[in-house]
């Protein structure tokens, strides 16, 4: 899950490169839910689930998949389960971020109207920061699947390398 959320991150720049943003934008949810699926999977999920997702494809194994739980409930079983800061990143970004990124995956009005009006620099910026993000979360992730050793703490060096590229940190309240 965290190689597809590289992939959708990937794909939502060539999007932006290419010039199709409404496409690019739909894409960082994506990138989201395959986060937030993987962050599931590792902390929450039952064998029984992570068997549902890994068993051979096939339409009756399809069917059962198809009835895991959906993003809410994956974020409510991480509650207490997963490494709480994690957690909190991840309902923040879908407090202020989910209602408008379906609004794009739908063919709401926010994708209408970027789509006919253009987008603000300011507004890709936001998006590109957000997908950026969201990669340090998987990258994140994959340092703690993969148990640490050489790979620990060159996530913060990284968030510190390219904190431009980044979502704002929220000032810590004294």
């Amino acid at each position: 899950m965290c190689s597809i959320a590289f992939e959708h991150a990937e794909s939502a720049k060539v999007l932006i490169s290419l010039g199709n943003l409404t496409s690019a934008t739909g894409i960082v949810r994506l990138q989201y839910e395959a986060l937030v699926r993987a962050m599931w999977l590792l902390y929450a999920a039952s064998e029984i689930a992570v068997s549902k997702l890994t068993s051979e494809l096939t339409q009756e194994s399809a069917n059962t998949a198809n009835k895991l739980p959906m993003l809410s409930e994956m974020l409510e079983k991480l509650q207490g389960k997963a490494p709480q800061e994690p957690v909190d990143m991840l309902m923040e970004f879908k407090e202020y971020s989910w209602k408008p990124l379906s609004s794009y995956v739908h063919g709401g009005i926010h994708a209408i109207h970027r789509h006919s009006k253009g987008y603000p620099a300011p507004l890709l910026e936001q998006m590109l920061r957000a997908s950026n993000g969201v990669s340090v979360m998987a990258g994140m992730l994959l340092v703690i699947l993969h148990g640490g050793g050489e790979q620990r703490g060159k996530i913060p060096k990284i968030q510190t390398e390219f904190a431009d590229c980044l979502p704002s940190a929220k000032p810590q309240n004294s």
